[in-house]
């Protein structure tokens, strides 16, 4: 659990019509002067956020009681008015931090803090009726917002929240249902493989290169960071960030709207806890999964994640496990199988062979 705000995963929620997917914009916040009146906000919800844990600990630890999110809202009723916020917004809270005990597995989370070196970020989630937009404007309970509109808001607006990145910056985003983007393919199905030298290759030889925007900017924040500048590491921070999804977000469209059927490796985020962290965030694979699962979505395809077990090993002509294996395996990036003779790239090879897992699953899950 992130002990700043959580964080929303990028993935679409099911929709009742099929045609139908929902999707998240983000808007920044113009009114400098409206930052205090969401700060105090901010600590209410930390406020409501922390009794749920406590209460919910509590219960737990003297009960063996897990309180629901409903049971959560009993106990936070008529709190809105003396908190100054949307009841809701409590209701919000109640829902996600049950959502997040669930997803952990844990019978706390961290709290929020709302002073100090370790203040959290600032959240504020909302519901479709307790939101308004007019033109440049978000009105949420009787207070006007003017955003900056870089894109139209399509769809029918279902939540959202207002959240605080590291540099103070506030946002607000909505989350909602439209339509999905009718669209020809080009290209039936692909597999992808799923790395760090790079971000992803594709199964006919397409490649997302690793931007590596960390390292280019790791000397320049190091600086920073030595020198104590706090505001400008953050500002580098952030620049890090919004170059690397920019590039992914463009990339992963490309993806989705030439390619009818997208099957992607299950490949573990162990990366990082191996010594390549940094090489890890740069390629952004977790990222790249979630933008690809939603954006398939979106331009009415499809998008499966697959087993890739053996798939580095497996020469994807013979279906034989001849390839380098091993620790003493991972600098090898070509290599001939001893079966069938065909050489491969090590990470092509991998992405056919996640192409063919794909279509046996698909026929397997047909079957039964």
């Amino acid at each position: 659990m992130n002990a700043e705000k959580p964080k929303r995963k990028m993935a679409p929620r099911k929709a009742k019509d099929l045609n139908l997917v929902v999707t998240t914009l983000r808007y920044r916040l113009k009114d400098a002067s409206k930052l205090n009146l969401l700060d105090q906000l901010a600590r209410s919800v930390n406020c409501v956020w922390n009794y749920c844990n406590e209460t919910s600990f509590n219960a737990i630890r003297n009960h063996s009681k897990w309180l629901s999110a409903i049971d959560l809202k009993n106990l936070t009723s008529g709190s809105a008015k003396e908190l100054a916020i949307s009841s809701v917004t409590v209701q919000a809270i109640c829902e996600e931090y049950v959502i997040r005990r669930m997803q952990f597995k844990k019978r706390k989370l961290r709290w929020r803090v709302s002073s100090g070196s370790k203040k959290s970020l600032g959240w504020i989630p909302f519901k479709a009726n307790s939101i308004q937009i007019r033109g440049d404007r978000a009105i949420y309970r009787g207070h006007e917002f003017r955003i900056w509109l870089s894109r139209p808001i399509d769809g029918r607006i279902l939540t959202g929240s207002f959240s605080q990145d590291a540099r103070g910056h506030w946002y607000v985003n909505l989350a909602c249902e439209v339509a999905r983007i009718e669209n020809k393919h080009q290209i039936e199905e692909v597999g992808i493989d799923l790395g760090l030298k790079t971000s992803a290759v594709l199964s006919d030889g397409s490649v997302i290169e690793n931007q590596a925007e960390f390292k280019k900017l790791e000397e320049k924040l190091g600086k920073a960071q030595r020198a104590k500048k706090k505001k400008q590491a953050k500002k580098i921070h952030a620049k890090i960030k919004n170059k690397r999804r920019d590039y992914l977000h463009k990339k992963t469209t490309q993806i989705a709207k030439k390619y009818q059927t997208i099957f992607i490796g299950d490949v573990s985020g162990k990366f990082v806890q191996s010594g390549n962290g940094k090489s890890s965030t740069d390629a952004s694979i977790g990222v790249i999964r979630d933008l690809l699962k939603y954006k398939a979505m979106r331009h009415s395809g499809n998008c499966y994640e697959v087993s890739e077990n053996s798939s580095t090993i497996t020469c994807s002509y013979c279906h034989k496990k001849t390839g380098p294996s091993g620790l003493s395996g991972l600098g090898v990036r070509e290599w001939t199988c001893s079966e069938c003779h065909a050489h491969h790239d090590r990470d092509i090879n991998a992405a056919k062979n996640i192409l063919r897992f794909g279509r046996e699953s698909l026929r397997a899950t047909k079957v039964a």
